[in-house]
């Protein structure tokens, strides 16, 4: 039996990812630039996820979500190019994993210190979501090759967020739902499910090592 994450195959089996990635080879762009380019936005996303629940300005909120999902779709598209380019190596695919944690400890210390959610659920999000990445990577190196399943992976997270973002937009920061605007949601769900997505990835690689 395999795991998988929601959205993660969708990604993979997308055409449209494979033409995009066809036509920014011809550019000369590399993928590392591509993976650097994502850690850009991703920063710039966080920024203005914090001056925005600093200042309540929701134009800024938008601004905050648009560079999330352009991090999502360069993400996206940095393995299919160097794939289809044929330059794919461990050297960009550990460049690319390193890259995707810090641009996910800026978005989500953004949103945290922009005060949609209180530092304590952000902190159980963060020790999720490096603890499904750590049992990806530790599985490939006991051998098992590297694992992405899970009920929660990136692909799946981005989307929640941009979402929430949008929603967050649409209404005031002050309406919340039990305590909790929607971005913070959205960081409660990281909070249980990312953790839950680690636990899965722990039992999915512990009943496949011999004892």
């Amino acid at each position: 039996m395999t795991i998988d994450s929601l959205l993660r195959p969708v990604v993979n089996n997308c055409g449209l990812s494979r033409k995009i990635a066809k036509l920014i080879a011809a550019t000369g762009i590399s993928p590392d630039m591509l993976s650097l380019l994502a850690l850009l936005s991703a920063a710039i996303a966080g920024l203005f996820f914090f001056i925005a629940g600093l200042r309540g300005d929701h134009p800024l909120l938008l601004v905050a979500g648009i560079f999330v999902a352009i991090n999502a779709v360069l993400d996206a598209i940095d393995g299919v190019l160097a794939r289809e380019a044929g330059i794919a190596s461990k050297r960009g695919d550990f460049l690319d994993h390193v890259i995707d944690r810090y641009a996910d400890m800026f978005i989500i210390c953004g949103i945290i210190f922009g005060g949609y959610v209180n530092w304590e659920t952000g902190l159980l999000a963060i020790i999720g979501i490096l603890l499904t990445s750590y049992m990806g990577t530790q599985a490939q190196a006991v051998g098992l090759g590297r694992i992405y399943g899970g009920i929660m992976g990136r692909a799946d997270r981005l989307l929640l967020i941009i979402g929430a973002t949008i929603l967050t937009w649409l209404y005031p920061h002050h309406y919340r739902i039990l305590g909790y605007s929607f971005l913070g949601w959205s960081i409660l769900i990281f909070a249980v499910l990312c953790n839950f997505t680690a636990i899965q990835r722990f039992f999915y690689v512990w009943r496949r090592l011999s004892p």
